[in-house]
C-alpha cells in the first residue's frame, strides 16, 4: 500500500471542487486536490520515489511499487511558462517524502488569473484502488493506494 501525503500546505477539497473539468471528472485519474495556503511555498514529494516527469507547474513521482503520483500546481499554470516556479530537483532524481521539488507562489498564480488549487492524482490507478481520500480538512495524508 502507498500512502500519499500532501505536497503543499492547505485544505483538502476533493477533485469535484477543482475548477477544471478534466481534473474534476477524474479523466487524468482519481485522487483529490488541495487549496494551498496563500504564501510562497515549496511543493514536496508526496511519496518516496523517482521523479519521472518534471515541469515548473507539475511533477510525477513513481514509488517502488510503480505507483505514479502527479502533483499539478494550480490550474492552467502551464500558460505561465514557468514564471514564478523554481525547480529544486531534476528528472530522474530520487526523492523522499517531504523533499522539496518545486518552489512556487500561489499568490502570484492567483495574481496571474489562474487558480492555485492543486490536484494530486494517482496515475493509472485501477477503479477502487484508492481509499481514505481526503475531501476536506487540513491536507495531510491525501489517500491510500492499495
Amino acid at each position: 500500500m502507498t500512502t500519499v501525503t500532501s505536497p503543499v500546505r492547505g485544505e483538502a477539497i476533493g477533485l469535484g471542487a477543482v475548477p477544471d473539468p478534466v481534473f474534476a471528472g477524474e479523466m487524468v485519474g482519481p485522487g483529490t486536490a488541495v487549496d494551498p495556503v496563500r504564501e510562497p511555498a515549496t511543493a514536496v514529494a508526496p511519496v518516496d520515489g523517482i521523479v519521472v516527469s518534471l515541469h515548473p507547474h507539475a511533477f510525477v513521482v513513481v514509488d517502488a511499487d510503480g505507483h505514479g503520483v502527479l502533483t499539478h500546481l494550480g490550474i492552467d499554470t502551464v500558460q505561465l511558462n514557468g514564471e514564478g516556479f523554481e525547480l529544486l530537483v531534476g528528472k530522474g532524481d530520487e526523492v523522499r517524502r517531504g523533499d522539496g521539488v518545486v518552489r512556487w507562489d500561489p499568490v502570484a498564480v492567483e495574481a496571474a488569473g489562474k487558480s492555485p488549487v492543486s490536484p494530486v492524482i494517482a496515475l493509472e490507478a485501477a477503479p477502487g484502488a484508492l481509499s481514505a481520500i481526503a475531501e476536506s480538512g487540513p491536507a495531510e495524508t491525501l489517500f491510500e493506494w492499495n
